[in-house]
């Protein structure tokens, strides 16, 4: 299932050479439709493929980032463009150099507004730490300079960029994306008229740089969670639920949250304009909202570049209504999950259906499952879901009691012990008087990790003040759990007695899980139990 736009970063390809020319001459329309030529970019892609970056919207190339790698003691803080290229040979490159030095950057105007600058500054930053280089650098235009150019300097203009006083296209962008100006060049780019040919020279310094080599392309260890602490308030229409669901993307997203968690039936508020009708009817009717929500949802995670995990809604399926949510990833794509286990009150008063498959779903941060309230409560899921690969373990919730969060509060703490495994619970607070059977509601949003050495003692990696709105962001390093599951202190995974018991999903749910995974369960027996316990012994040996 796809959206509108499907969004990719990946590597420049020479075959990509006709997207690029006409999004570049777009991209420069002012500078008489600039573009590099193809057998340029063939030399930069033959010299340093992995610096040549790309984003496509349904298959075809809308932005580029390029760049070259330079031993940056061989030049001065007063160079030119033709100076760092090598006269646009790019001779410059070093591969032993210590700075990424950006040589291009530009999106296709018709696909400004998506923040496809952002991805690409975001994937130069990450190669710059896995290459272990110092510092990444580029001379920056500044198209708006010539409307005030004889009024201040380009010092002056500068200043103003920073202090808001003057937008620049450029500028402005990468001082918001962690760049700072190091001093201002001349004669940068000759014909650059919008700039006056003048520059800005601007450096991102990398943290992690250090004297051993990071592994290019490693797999991220570190998630970071975002969790929202849903107030309960009465909108006029969609449009103001709209505005404050995206507020809350915008501001995990202003983090660089690679998930953000809503409740279950966090769209509530807007059953109220039916609540002349009985309760089955009137949640029959909110789930008219649930695909225009689900839409934009879509449209949030392409945004702000994060996956979003809606909670829950009600979802009519035939004639049968759901409790359901959608995972909407970040590069357009989107899966549905379904809450398994009905409560009573759900059945008597909503009319509710359970749903049929297990909620596991691939995304760009690993494996994830996803499980509505009430199924945390059943420790058969996350098993199944642990023996999958899920390491981390999302769960929505709408509780109107303490004691009714303490269930799932104690459960999802539980299911993490057992299954070697990160739990994020979120849930809705406060009151809605005017709409039937959503009076009142009680959460506390927290992320629970296994017991042991690696992790906090009492297996609380975070939580919020409980009944207050706001978000809890949390950082989770997988890492961590395949240290547990191989050399813990104990190993629930592991450790299970396969010869006694077993556990099976039923054909029915199996063939829905795997739909889209197509994956096996793995096969219990003791094979793994014996190179982990050999692996221990050859440590401690070691010791």
């Amino acid at each position: 299932m796809t959206s509108q736009y499907k969004v990719k970063l990946r590597n420049l390809k020479i075959k990509d050479y006709l997207d690029l020319k006409e999004a570049m001459q777009k991209a420069y329309s002012a500078l008489n439709n600039s573009y590099y030529k193809e057998e340029t970019i063939a030399a930069l892609l033959d010299i340093f493929p992995q610096g040549q970056l790309a984003v496509t919207v349904n298959g075809k190339v809308v932005a580029c980032a390029l760049s070259i790698i330079v031993d940056y003691n061989k030049f001065s803080d007063d160079h030119t463009y033709r100076e760092i290229t090598g006269n646009f040979t790019f001779s410059t490159h070093d591969p032993k150099g210590n700075v990424l030095y950006g040589i291009e950057i530009f999106v296709d105007p018709d696909y400004r507004g998506m923040r496809l600058g952002r991805r690409l500054y975001d994937a130069r930053k990450e190669l710059c730490e896995n290459l272990n280089l110092k510092a990444i650098m580029a001379g920056g235009r500044l198209p708006n300079y010539s409307k005030y150019s004889d009024k201040i300097s380009p010092r002056q203009y500068m200043e103003k960029v920073k202090s808001k006083e003057i937008y620049d296209p450029t500028l402005t962008f990468q001082l918001s994306n962690d760049f700072h100006v190091k001093k201002i060049l001349k004669d940068y780019l000759l014909g650059d008229h919008q700039s006056q040919e003048f520059a800005s020279l601007i450096e991102w310094n990398n943290i992690y740089y250090e004297e051993k080599t990071k592994l290019v392309n490693r797999q991220k260890s570190i998630i970071r969670l975002g969790l929202v602490q849903w107030q309960m308030r009465l909108f006029t229409d969609i449009n103001a639920f709209f505005e404050q669901m995206e507020f809350f993307v915008d501001v995990v997203s202003g983090y660089n949250s690679d998930f953000i968690l809503f409740p279950e039936f966090f769209n509530a508020p807007l059953m109220a304009q039916f609540n002349t009708m009985n309760e089955a009817k009137a949640m029959r009717k909110m789930s008219e909202f649930t695909e225009p929500i689900r839409d934009k949802c879509i449209q949030l995670a392409l945004s702000y570049n994060v996956n979003i995990i809606t909670g829950s809604m009600p979802y009519l399926i035939g004639k049968d209504l759901h409790n359901t949510g959608f995972l909407c990833r970040r590069d357009g794509t989107y899966e549905t999950y379904e809450k398994l286990h009905i409560t009573p009150s759900e059945e008597s008063y909503w009319g509710i259906t359970g749903g049929n498959k297990l909620g596991v779903f691939d995304t760009d941060c690993g494996r994830i499952g996803i499980l509505i309230c009430y199924d945390v409560e059943f420790p058969e899921l996350p098993r199944l879901m642990a023996d999958l690969g899920v390491q981390v373990l999302f769960v929505p919730f709408l509780t109107d009691t303490q004691n009714a969060y303490t269930r799932v509060r104690a459960c999802a703490q539980a299911r993490a012990i057992e299954n070697e495994c990160y739990v994020a619970i979120a849930g809705c607070i406060g009151n809605l008087p005017k709409v039937q059977n959503m009076d009142i509601q009680y959460a506390q949003a927290a992320v629970f990790t296994p017991a042991d050495f690696p992790f906090p003692a009492n297996g609380v990696k975070a939580e919020s003040t409980p009944n207050t709105e706001m978000t809890l962001v949390v950082d989770v390093d997988v890492d961590l759990l395949k240290e547990l599951n191989a050399f813990g202190a104990v190993r629930n995974l592991r450790d299970r007695r396969h010869d006694m018991y077993s556990l099976t999903m039923s054909s029915k749910m199996k063939e829905r899980t795997f739909r889209d995974l197509k994956l096996q369960l793995p096969e219990p027996g003791k094979n793994g139990k014996e190179k982990t316990e050999k692996k221990t012994k050859a440590i401690k040996a070691d010791r």
